[in-house]
């Protein structure tokens, strides 16, 4: 459950991040830099998730 959790967590929050990027005018580049960030945030977010449906 705990890795099903961070990679919907990665895949949603970093697409976020992307289009967020996008929609605030920043390049490739910066988009890319962003929806890293925004990746590692969902690694975070799907953790705890986990660890509460565990609960």
């Amino acid at each position: 459950m705990t890795k099903l959790c961070i990679f919907g967590g990665t895949t949603v929050v970093g697409y976020a991040a992307w289009y967020l990027g996008d929609a605030l005018g920043m390049s490739f580049f910066g988009s890319f830099m962003l929806s890293g960030v925004g990746s590692i945030l969902g690694v975070y977010l799907g953790w705890k998730l986990a660890q509460r449906l565990e609960q």
